[in-house]
């Protein structure tokens, strides 16, 4: 069993507010997040106080939490791309989820006892992250302030969605082939983008490990769907035809 650890101190971090002299740079993302829905830039910015607010930069490949750590706090990513992924122990990895711009990751785990975080969250490419306290959100606020009120009842919206998208992937994974998990998949994202046509977050290979299948094979299908006439694609570039429907294809 690995040995639970804190994979950071605070100290290590940017005070939030110096950096890069200026915090507001940063309020279009943070307007994005659902922890700080319904509140306005000087509301925020009382809030990044309260929470103790910290940035750090990560380079691409690096990790920001890894399986095993315990945490305290909860991030949002305020730039760049990262995964959630998992490595079994012949080094097979399964990416269970992106994280985008904006998003909120670690809230889980960030609750106290709550154990040690099951999966690596890694860096997709150079990304800056905000860290928040957990601990002084769902603390009462000593200031009374109604905009901690606001947050704590956004939290709980948060979970409430992670929740959602969870299941939906398990939908992905409980489908028996790789042909229905990938009409699975793409049909949700262009029910997402309410658009027949879409790009999606993942390469190939990222692709491959999110539905959990070989890539090859998934390559394979990919271009038999498309000589089908079913969908077109130019690397992360998809476009489902009209005139069928899932139901009506032989899998």
């Amino acid at each position: 069993m690995p040995v639970m650890r804190i994979i950071y101190s605070r100290d290590y971090f940017c005070c939030f507010c110096n950096k890069r002299g200026n915090v507001e740079e940063y309020f279009p993302i943070l307007r994005k997040n659902r922890l700080f829905y319904g509140l306005i830039d000087s509301e925020i910015s009382a809030m990044l106080e309260c929470f103790d607010g910290a940035v750090r930069d990560f380079h691409s490949g690096q990790a920001v939490f890894r399986r095993g750590d315990t945490i305290e706090d909860i991030a949002i990513l305020l730039k760049g791309r990262l995964h959630i992924q998992r490595e079994d122990y012949w080094g097979n990895r399964s990416i269970i989820n992106e994280i985008a711009e904006g998003d909120m990751f670690g809230e889980s785990y960030a609750v106290m006892n709550a154990g040690a975080i099951a999966s690596d969250v890694v860096a997709a490419e150079d990304s800056t992250v905000l860290f928040l306290q957990m601990a002084d959100i769902i603390a009462p606020c000593g200031k009374g302030c109604a905009c901690h009120s606001t947050a704590i009842g956004n939290l709980i919206s948060v979970l409430s969605m992670k929740n959602r998208m969870l299941v939906r992937k398990i939908g992905y994974l409980s489908e028996r082939t790789t042909r229905e998990k990938l009409l699975s998949y793409l049909s949700d994202e262009s029910i997402r983008y309410n658009n027949s046509s879409f790009d999606i977050p993942f390469s190939r290979q990222q692709l491959a490990d999110f539905l959990a299948v070989d890539r090859s094979a998934m390559s394979k299908e990919l271009c038999r769907m498309r000589d089908e006439g079913l969908l077109a694609f130019r690397k992360n570039h998809f476009e489902l035809k009209r005139g069928f429907s899932f139901k009506d294809i032989d899998v």
